[in-house]
């Protein structure tokens, strides 16, 4: 490291005389003696077998000290884009992050938290997933993400660090002129056993009416829907009616309605995790620690 260094040295003081045009003003750039910066010189001139400047006048160059100068400054140029590349990518100001999430968070909260991201660093690349709950915890398992958001329940606690953002709660969807929507359970809620009489729909966070009393809505459902764009479809078609946390409900949904569970009240843990023995990115700390503080700053849990 002390001879790449050195040379390094060596090229830089070569640079400095030719740019400064004499030994004199390129030692004080340097900060060294001149004599120091001469003997770098010689140094090189050593190492590499010819003269650079001409005897005499020793700012004017050689031949072969004009041929080596071009190369000599578009390898430093390299290096030292590669050295404020390397150091920005430490700072978690260069890079890429790749970050999968449940759909809910996808449309709700993770643009507002990469607005602010963005803004802080705006030189890094973000790939963004999304994925249900299984999807996203066995993304990172298999080392196709650097973060995951989405429900704990669903991923083995041994192998991933969990960090809670929101208790999300379960509610009921149905059309706006469905007999469920009125004053009466719009103020105090459903419970599952109003939900027997209706079509129920299966989606992939029914998965949390499991080992409940409402676990009989999912097996007397007639339909079995995974994508949210066919889930809503249905919905507004009144096939039926389902369960969903509240953040996957659209805002200002004109055509339907979320109505509290209040038997079994039941939420939904969104968190933000990673693989606990391994190490992120400086980048992807930062949105880690950036994506923490924006939901204490803005929600409830």
């Amino acid at each position: 490291m002390d001879d790449l260094n050195m040379k390094l040295q060596q090229l830089r003081h070569f640079l400095f005389v030719v740019e400064e045009g004499g030994f004199r003003a390129a030692a004080d750039r340097a900060n060294r003696s001149q004599a120091a910066l001469s003997a770098s010189i010689k140094e090189l001139e050593k190492t590499l077998g010819q003269r650079l400047f001409e005897v005499g006048n020793k700012a004017i160059l050689t031949p072969f000290g004009e041929t080596c100068l071009p190369k000599m400054e578009q390898f430093l140029t390299v290096y030292q884009a590669l050295e404020d590349d390397l150091k920005a990518s430490a700072a978690g100001d260069k890079g890429k992050i790749r970050i999968a999430s449940v759909p809910s968070l996808v449309t709700k909260l993770l643009p507002s938290v990469l607005v602010e991201y963005s803004k802080k660093y705006p030189d890094i690349e973000i790939v963004l997933i999304d994925d249900n709950s299984v999807g996203v915890a066995n993304r990172l398992l298999a080392g196709e993400i650097d973060l995951a958001l989405g429900n704990c329940t669903s991923i083995d606690q041994t192998n991933i660090d969990f960090t809670l953002l929101i208790s999300d709660p379960i509610g009921v969807v149905c059309l706006k002129n469905n007999e469920l929507n009125n004053e009466l359970n719009q103020s105090q809620g459903l419970t599952w056993q109003q939900l027997m009489t209706q079509p129920f729909i299966y989606n992939g966070t029914c998965r949390l009416l499991e080992n409940t009393p409402a676990e009989a809505l999912n097996r007397r459902a007639r339909y079995t829907v995974e994508n949210i764009t066919s889930l809503f479809s249905l919905l507004r078609n009144d096939l039926g009616i389902t369960t969903l946390p509240k953040l996957a409900f659209p805002a200002n949904e004109p055509e339907l309605v979320w109505i509290d569970l209040v038997d079994p009240s039941l939420n939904r843990q969104i968190g933000i995790f990673k693989l606990a023995d391994k190490s992120i990115s400086p980048p992807a700390q930062a949105f880690y620690d950036l994506c923490i503080a924006y939901v204490q700053e803005n929600y409830w849990l």
